[in-house]
């Protein structure tokens, strides 16, 4: 029987992953030293991305077995499990990692074939029964720790991606390998608001006041989130407290959830003025889970093929 919903639930499970265009062999580019960090940074993005959560899956050990590369991972909560298995069955995770890869390797669209097993078990025969997939995959214990290696990679990742605030602003380095080039990252104690520029995904971007067009994409695009991501914005501005965000949604309630994200940031504009940044935006969509919506925001989605 599958454990209850207020014991831990633990499941594992393998993601079997190809690419098929010829010149990107996902299994060479992790043995690189210097390409591994951008694997793996597309790899625990897209996974975030399918279950809402940076700590929704974890990653156990990364296996190069030509031409697969394959991904232990471990489930602590049935939800999570849930939600990945959704995502994986809808083609939302083959096409965030196709997208997290793109970016992170700075290279064409990265064609991907997928398979899920959970022991001896083809997930992919039987995604339409989510239960069943549930209980092959809380059949397999995680058989081990997770690996060294891995918990190098996170300790790097979260040296990349920016999580700043005016209270506590650090210089954000560049580990992708000790040979890299540094970046003009901004100085240690800057704000995210007046910075030149800003990291984002290990990439750097020129900072600048939000745009008509940067108001009109997170309101439609951002959907129930829009109370966390105004949460997530008190931080840097006063005028966003709760009392303030709890009336906007009973003012706007009618109107629907566009137009409540719509006034939401239209309160951080009038509060900030200048102050009111695409930094400051991205920081918040950030620590929501908001990836893709962050992505939009500063132009990233591409429909290039493979070559």
């Amino acid at each position: 029987k599958m454990a209850s919903s207020s014991a831990p639930w633990i499941g594992s499970a393998y993601l079997f992953l190809q690419s098929t265009c010829k010149t990107i062999v996902l299994p060479s580019l992790y043995e690189s030293s210097q390409k591994k960090p951008c694997v793996f940074k597309a790899l625990k993005l897209a996974l975030a991305d399918s279950t809402g959560s940076l700590n929704g899956v974890d990653m156990l050990k990364v296996h190069c077995s030509h031409p697969h590369l394959i991904v232990q991972l471990k489930f602590c909560k049935q939800e999570n499990c849930r939600r990945f298995l959704r995502s994986y069955r809808e083609g939302a995770l083959q096409q965030s990692l196709q997208n997290h890869l793109q970016l992170s390797l700075a290279t064409t669209t990265v064609p991907l074939e997928m398979e899920l097993k959970a022991g001896n078990e083809h997930l992919d025969n039987m995604l339409k029964d989510e239960d069943r997939c549930l209980e092959c995959i809380y059949k397999e214990k995680p058989d081990r720790l997770r690996d060294e290696e891995i918990t190098e990679l996170e300790e790097c990742l979260k040296s990349l991606v920016v999580h700043q605030s005016i209270n506590n602003n650090v210089a954000v380095k560049d580990c992708a390998s000790p040979n890299s080039p540094s970046l003009p990252y901004p100085s240690q104690g800057s704000s995210l608001s007046s910075q030149v520029t800003f990291i984002f995904q290990g990439q750097q971007f020129a900072n600048r006041m939000l745009t008509p067009d940067d108001h009109q994409k997170f309101a439609k695009l951002v959907s129930k989130k829009w109370k966390q991501v105004g949460r997530s914005l008190q931080k840097y501005c006063r005028g966003l407290r709760d009392p303030v965000i709890d009336n906007l949604a009973l003012e706007y309630d009618r109107e629907g959830l566009y137009e409540q994200a719509y006034q939401l940031l239209l309160r951080f504009i009038q509060s900030e003025g200048k102050k009111a940044t695409i930094a400051l935006l991205i920081a918040a969509l950030e620590e929501n889970g908001l990836i893709s919506l962050a992505e939009e925001l500063l132009g990233l989605h591409s429909n290039e093929d493979c070559s």
